[in-house]
């Protein structure tokens, strides 16, 4: 009896489920003669390849949020990267200095996507990723970055922009496009022109791109962000419905365009 007694912890221990053990490193790679530096996130507890998603930052850079969304797409099962649009992993909190970097990068097209290529072969590169499912997602600047990531011809399979900026896509970018696109759209936005979302969704219309676009009532621009009201920022607030919801979306789309994959699909 004793030696049962003995034995009994050791095969509940062995049948206990192994929790998700979520890790994090810094990874950087070269686009021209600059150094990048993102921010990846994966379970270790997961053995074998799975899908990787990019996160692309709003126009403050990889800072905690961008890096916690990365948590938090390890935690669903994926290898996730934060990536780094302005180099060297810069980061502001000041909101002027913040537009004119965002406007800078959106102004040179090329060294845009570039940027963003890059991020895209090195997540695609690791060991742990299969290649041929690649997601990327974006807020705000990243937003618009996952777009014009899928408008360059790039190849994987989804683009996510919540409160992007829309940049009207031309007949050539449409027809380049591979990727599923999913854009999560507050409706009271007042940062991004309805004009320039019903242009936008012409053009992708015309394009027979493969899309959506959903209006969430109420939403303002970063309604993803918790912390977007501390900011002091006229037409900025987070919006916990749009945020849960836009993300559920986000789910759905990835369980479709990578098949079987990630925890719970």
């Amino acid at each position: 009896m004793k030696r049962l007694l003995l034995t009994l912890p050791v095969l509940l221990l062995i049948q206990l489920p192994v929790e998700a053990a979520v890790k994090t490193e810094t990874v950087s790679y070269i686009v021209g003669n600059q150094t990048f530096k993102g921010y990846l996130a994966w379970d270790d507890a997961q053995s074998g390849k799975r899908p990787g998603v990019i996160v692309f930052p709003e126009w403050w850079g990889v800072n905690d949020y961008a890096k916690k969304r990365a948590e938090q797409l390890a935690g669903m099962g994926y290898v996730a990267l934060a990536a780094d649009l302005y180099g060297d992993g810069k980061t502001t909190e000041n909101p002027k200095e913040a537009s004119e970097r965002a406007t800078a990068l959106r102004q040179g097209t090329k060294e845009w996507e570039a940027r963003a290529q890059a991020a895209l072969a090195t997540l695609r590169s690791n060991s742990l990723v299969d290649g041929t499912k690649i997601g990327a997602i974006g807020y705000c600047l990243g937003g618009s970055t996952a777009l014009q990531l899928a408008y360059s011809g790039a190849d994987f399979s989804a683009a996510v922009s919540f409160h992007g900026g829309l940049m009207v896509p031309d007949d050539k970018q449409t027809k380049a496009v591979k990727a599923k696109l999913l854009i999560c759209h507050g409706a009271l936005d007042s940062f991004i022109p309805e004009d320039a979302c019903q242009k936008t969704r012409a053009a992708l219309d015309k394009g027979r791109v493969d899309y959506a676009m959903i209006y969430y009532a109420g939403a303002e621009h970063s309604f993803t962000n918790p912390g977007a009201d501390q900011r002091g920022l006229k037409g900025m607030a987070y919006n916990a419905n749009a945020d849960r919801r836009s993300w559920a979306a986000m789910s759905e789309l990835f369980g479709e365009a990578f098949g079987k994959s990630g925890k719970g699909k």
